[in-house]
């Protein structure tokens, strides 16, 4: 009698245990499971990493997903490799005496050379896994199996700039299903003219503070993950191409040692809202941001789209690469990396201004001395 009464003791603290820490959120149960025996033995429980999986990435419900993630390891894996965002310390400098990143004996042969076969890598390879959120308030998630319009491992999408767009309104059409609109009734300020937003930009703040993005890539054949986007915004544009729009700047920076000359590559994330009339409100113009643009790009150092075949390297070489917890940490590398950008810009317009000045002068004495030879 005794000994089912500790029995049944013990069962129930496990299940007290047990509800304790399917209430937290991911960071929080990894704290816990370091605090004693009983909570770590506990916090292995597949079923509590699916649910902080959930409430992080509502995309991780659909019933393809939850297989794809099982199949690459779990669910507690895939939080693991996916909450950590990326940090690429290999970042290149210019050096004091003008050396630029680019070495001087890598040509274009190897930059668009052959696939290796140790290295291939297909389209079909990569999953994108998208939430957007605004507030705690998810507002679109799309799941792209491989890459749309890549025609082969041959194609053009090899030798083409690499560009991944989940919307299209290029056209002009309306289409239900792509309709992604924020409003007042989301916790958007309202404004009463867009001539007014300019001078105080009220909804631009709301915007950039509030929205956050995750783009997690999959590669299904190496059961690998990682988030490629920086949750929240890196930079943007207001009123950018025209007075309605506003640009946010989410991304990366991407190891491609052996694969760019600069070793590294930037993933440039758009997002582009665009101001719509919704009728007239309350003290004011009913206003809603349309979710007109979401893409994805990787450029090198020098601001050159990467083709299709060393985008795929890149990502390959990604979801491998060292992560962190630390967001200012991975602000910080993205703001060196902006750094030695510019100062590569910097030399390289340094370089071509000398080469101008050379050009110059040397046309400048051609025509002198074909002038003296046709005088004399």
């Amino acid at each position: 009698m005794a000994t089912a009464e500790i029995d049944s003791s013990t069962s129930l603290s496990s299940d007290l245990l047990y509800d304790i820490l399917r209430r937290l959120d991911g960071p929080s149960l990894a704290k816990a499971a370091c605090t004693c025996a009983d909570f770590s033995s506990i916090s292995k429980e597949e079923v509590l990493w699916e649910n902080a999986c959930h409430s992080l990435w509502p995309s991780t419900h659909r019933d393809d997903v939850r297989s794809l993630i099982s199949s690459i390891g779990g669910f507690r894996r895939f939080y693991a490799d996916c909450f950590p965002l990326i940090v690429s310390e290999g970042i290149p400098a210019v050096q004091a005496d003008g050396n630029l990143p680019y070495p001087d004996e890598w040509t274009e042969n190897d930059y668009y050379g052959d696939i290796d076969e140790n290295e291939s890598v297909v389209p079909s390879d990569f999953i994108s896994i998208v939430d957007v959120r605004y507030k705690e308030k998810t507002v679109y998630s799309k799941v792209l199996w491989g890459i749309t319009d890549s025609d082969g491992y041959n194609g053009w999408f090899h030798h083409c700039p690499f560009r991944i767009d989940l919307l299209s309104y290029s056209d002009g059409s309306d289409d239900d299903d792509n309709d992604v609109l924020l409003s007042v009734d989301d916790g958007l300020p309202p404004i009463t003219s867009v001539e007014r937003e300019r001078k105080d930009g009220k909804l631009w703040r709301d915007l950039h503070e509030g929205i956050k993005l995750s783009w997690i890539i999959v590669n299904s054949r190496l059961k690998q993950a990682a988030n490629l986007a920086s949750w929240s915004p890196l930079g943007g544009q207001r009123h950018w191409p025209a007075d309605r729009n506003f640009l946010l700047r989410f991304g990366s920076i991407l190891p491609a040692k052996d694969i760019l000359p600069c070793q590294v590559a930037e993933c440039i994330i758009v997002m582009k809202f665009s101001i719509v009339n919704t009728g007239n409100g309350e003290g004011g113009m009913a206003t809603a941001l349309r979710l007109t643009e979401l893409s994805m790009q990787l450029e090198d150092m020098a601001g050159a789209h990467v083709n299709g075949r060393n985008s795929l390297l890149v990502l390959k070489e990604a979801l491998s690469c060292r992560r962190s917890r630390n967001y200012s940490q991975v602000l910080e590398y993205c703001h060196l990396y902006l750094k030695a950008q510019n100062e590569f810009k910097e030399e390289k317009i340094r370089n071509e201004s000398w080469f101008d000045r050379l050009y110059i002068i040397s046309s400048i004495a051609v025509v002198a001395a074909f002038c003296f030879c046709y005088i004399f």
